[in-house]
């Protein structure tokens, strides 16, 4: 299950992505998640997605 609120949620993408997947885009597909609602929401508390980095910042 993947966290609604959103500092839980910014801990269990950047951890995810750290682990296990090379970018976001392969994250959100694996789990199904929808890519926009997941960065809407870690932006509401001022969060980016670094593609460098490969984890939100």
């Amino acid at each position: 299950m993947i966290p609604n609120d959103p500092m839980m949620l910014l801990s269990y993408v950047n951890t995810q992505l750290r682990d296990f997947y090379a970018d976001f885009a392969s994250l959100c597909a694996e789990k199904g998640m929808d890519a926009e609602e997941v960065t809407e929401k870690l932006r509401s508390i001022d969060y980016e997605y670094d593609e460098k980095l490969n984890r939100f910042v």
